[in-house]
C-alpha cells in the first residue's frame, strides 16, 4: 500500500501527518511503528491521523500513534502541526478550529506569526482520572499533588498532572544534568501509573521560566512535549514557585503557557512547520 504523508514538527518534536479525511487508511500498531521507525521508515516521534468530524459540533478529528505504535490520548506539539496542516493542505479556510481528540475537544487557533496558541482545556487533578494509584507512593504534599515514588535504590519527588495524559513532573536543579535517560523508564513504568506516564524533568530558572526535558511512554525523550510543558507549568504553579504565564525553554524550542488557576483552561502558544511531504510503500 502507498500512503502520502506530510513530516513536520513543532519545537522539535516532529511527526508524520497521514490525510484520513476522505477514508481510513487500516493501519496496523506494525505499520505505526515502521512509519516511525528512523532508519527504516520516515522517522517520527508520533504518528497524527487526521479524520473528518464525527459530530457537527468539531471540524475534525485527530488521532495519535506513538513510536511503539500504541494510540495516546493527547499530543500538545502535534496539536499545533495539525491545525497548520489542515490550513496548508486546503482542507479549511478557518483561523480557528474545533478538533475532537481521544481524550475529549480542543481548540486551536493559527496566529498570523506562524504561531499557533491551543486551548488544552482544564488539567486533571483528580487521581483516578489521571490514572494514578497512590497504594504504589507515599505523599509529600496532597495539595500540590506531589508524590514520592520509590525508584529501585532510589526515589523520586513528582507533581501527578493530567493534561489529556498523564504527567509526572520532577523539579530538578540542572535539567542538562538530570536522570532522564535512566530514571525516565522506571517513571513510565512505575506501578503507581497503570497507564503509563510521561515524565517530567523541570529546572525553575524564576518564576516566569524554566527549562525542561520529558521522557515520552512509547517515544522516548524528545525535544519538545506541548503537554509536559503544560504540565510542568501547572505544577510549577500549584506549588508557588511559578506565575501564571511561562516560557518553557525546551531543546527543539519556546512554548509559552498560560494558566490561571483552578477552573481555568490552559493555554500554550508555539510553532509548527513542514519539514518535506512524500510518499512510501508500506509493505506487509
Amino acid at each position: 500500500m502507498r500512503i502520502r504523508f506530510t513530516k513536520m514538527q513543532g519545537a522539535g518534536n516532529d511527526f508524520v501527518v497521514l490525510d484520513e479525511t476522505r477514508g481510513l487508511l487500516g493501519l496496523t500498531v506494525a505499520d505505526y511503528r515502521f512509519l516511525a521507525d528512523r532508519h527504516f521508515g520516515i522517522g517520527a516521534d508520533q504518528i497524527l491521523s487526521v479524520r473528518a468530524a464525527p459530530s457537527p459540533d468539531v471540524d475534525f478529528e485527530y488521532v495519535i500513534h506513538n513510536a511503539d505504535g500504541g494510540e495516546v490520548e493527547q499530543c500538545g506539539n502535534g496539536s499545533r502541526c495539525f491545525v497548520h496542516f489542515v490550513r496548508e493542505q486546503g482542507l479549511t479556510q478557518k483561523n480557528t478550529v474545533r478538533v475532537k481528540v481521544h481524550s475529549g475537544v480542543i481548540t486551536l487557533h493559527e496566529l498570523p506569526d506562524a504561531q499557533v496558541k491551543v486551548d488544552m482545556g482544564e488539567p486533571v487533578l483528580d487521581l483516578p482520572r489521571i490514572p494514578f494509584n497512590p497504594a504504589h507512593a507515599s505523599a509529600v504534599n496532597e495539595q500540590a499533588l506531589l508524590w514520592r515514588l520509590a525508584l529501585g535504590d532510589q526515589h523520586a519527588d513528582v507533581a501527578i498532572v493530567s493534561m489529556g495524559n498523564p504527567h509526572a513532573v520532577m523539579t530538578v536543579k540542572d535539567s542538562d544534568s538530570a536522570p532522564v535517560l535512566t530514571q525516565g523508564p522506571l517513571i513510565e513504568h512505575h506501578l503507581a501509573f497503570p497507564s503509563r506516564v510521561n515524565a517530567g524533568f523541570m529546572q525553575v530558572v524564576s518564576p516566569w521560566q524554566i527549562k525542561l526535558r520529558v521522557f515520552e511512554r512509547g517515544a522516548g525523550e524528545t525535544l519538545a512535549c506541548g503537554t509536559g510543558a503544560c504540565a510542568a507549568v501547572v505544577a510549577g504553579i500549584r506549588q508557588g514557585v511559578l506565575d501564571s504565564k511561562v516560557e518553557v525553554q525546551t531543546r527543539g524550542g519556546v512554548l509559552t503557557i498560560e494558566w490561571q488557576g483552578d477552573g481555568h483552561p490552559v493555554f500554550m502558544t508555539g510553532p509548527a512547520t513542514t519539514v518535506f511531504t512524500g510518499e512510501m510503500e508500506i509493505t506487509r
